[in-house]
């Protein structure tokens, strides 16, 4: 195969680059869109396909835009992979990845809904991660996750962030990553700092914010403020610890939870089984809907926040371990199920205990088609029928999409 040569491109894949196949070999072409003709350097090549660098756009695509970002683009900051892409376009295209990694993976072809785009597709990351150049700026990993590389200004997070940022500086060797956290809604701000080594230091700031340290071994120990924030979704107060998951678009958020109300179709006398529980989001958005809510959390932070979350809920209980060895020791009814697992998805173990309790609606929240589609596979092959798929935006101008889909049991 030649090194460079023309390339049409035909599909997205998941992971954000368009692909075309070429001498028998699918092409993977990052910072390039579907419909587009383009000349490519290969850059890494296997058996049956291959990636490559864009070197030149030949026939454009209509959704092609300018990106407003100075830090996007091959060799810059990895947080973006769609900026180049017309927001209409970014979520048609998110939304056939979805159902592809269903057919392709699962063998599942089920009609993927219409995506629940963002009301705002910049400004919406209520949570950021930085890390330190070696000359101590503050910045981004690059795609392939090798360097940092110092940035000013991020349009995709919080403007709460952006001042919080522009507020923070940074004379610490010992730093290596700086956390930044807003409640969206209720702004709240935080500042959490990640050492090498333990030093004493002194935190001067003229605003309201909570600084936290994080040690290596998930303590985490209070220098100003609070060791949480408090963020506000679906008429709720969620505490949100410093060490603690939480979706980092707020607005999202509330999108999710009106969507797993929907499809489970909660009963007064229904026990609902919440895994992967988090500080409590779904659970106890649903808690007033139900009989009984059991939330299943490994996370010791995120434990302590669910059970402060769910105070004066004497119907709502929280069993702290992993997913599947809960399950293994769970021998009471269940009628409804929702479960958010990590990107890496639930597993065999974890979807085998859910099929075994039979209840009669399982309400999955996927943050990763592919993981995704071989655990609803599974799901399937146990006796369920995958309903619906929904997938919603959460993060615009990245790859990434959330998708909450309804799995009913057969009769």
């Amino acid at each position: 195969m030649p090194d460079v040569f023309e390339l049409t491109l035909t599909g997205m894949a998941h992971g954000g680059s368009a692909l075309g196949r070429h001498e028998g070999k699918v092409i993977f072409v990052p910072y390039a869109i579907p419909g587009e003709t383009v000349r490519v350097e290969i850059v890494e090549e296997h058996t049956r396909w291959a990636r490559a660098r864009l070197l030149e756009v030949l026939e454009p695509s209509p959704h092609r835009v300018e990106a407003p970002c100075p830090y996007f683009g091959p060799d810059k900051c990895g947080g973006c992979q769609f900026q180049h892409i017309a927001y209409e376009a970014q979520v048609e295209f998110k939304r056939a990845v979805v159902a592809d990694q269903l057919s392709r993976l699962a063998g599942l072809d089920v009609p993927v809904e219409e995506p629940i785009g963002a009301a705002e597709p910049w400004d919406y990351r209520n949570h950021v991660q930085f890390h330190l150049t070696p000359d101590g700026e503050l910045g981004f990993l690059t795609a392939d996750s090798h360097r940092v590389i110092a940035v000013s200004d991020c349009l995709i997070i919080d403007p709460l962030l952006d001042e919080l940022w522009s507020a923070v500086l940074l004379k610490w060797p010992q730093l290596y990553r700086l956390g930044l956290r807003c409640g969206s809604a209720t702004g709240d701000l935080m500042a959490i700092f990640e050492l090498e080594s333990y030093e004493d230091f002194d935190i001067k700031v003229d605003f309201p914010v909570s600084c936290v340290l994080l040690m290596p071994d998930g303590e985490s120990i209070v220098l100003m403020g609070d060791s949480y924030i408090v963020e506000h979704v679906a008429g709720r107060d969620f505490r949100v610890s410093a060490g603690s998951f939480f979706q980092v678009n707020t607005g999202g958020a509330e999108a999710l939870v009106d969507l797993v109300h929907e499809f489970l179709e909660p009963a007064a006398e229904d026990t609902l089984l919440d895994l992967y529980c988090g500080v409590g989001l779904f659970g106890l958005s649903l808690a007033e809907e139900v009989g009984r809510v059991i939330g299943v959390e490994s996370d010791p932070s995120a434990s302590a926040d669910f059970r402060f979350n769910a105070q004066g809920l004497e119907h709502v209980s929280l069993i702290e371990g992993k997913a599947e060895s809960v399950l293994e020791g769970l021998d009471e009814p269940v009628d409804l199920v929702v479960l958010d697992p990590p990107r890496a998805g639930a597993g065999a173990p974890t979807i085998d205990g859910i099929a075994a309790l039979q209840p009669r609606r399982v309400v999955y929240v996927s943050c990763d088609p592919a993981t995704f589609a071989r655990d609803a596979r599974r799901l399937v092959d146990a006796g369920y029928v995958l309903s619906r798929v929904q997938p919603v935006d959460l993060f615009p101008q990245t790859f990434h999409v959330e998708s909450v889909a309804l799995f009913e049991r057969r009769s």
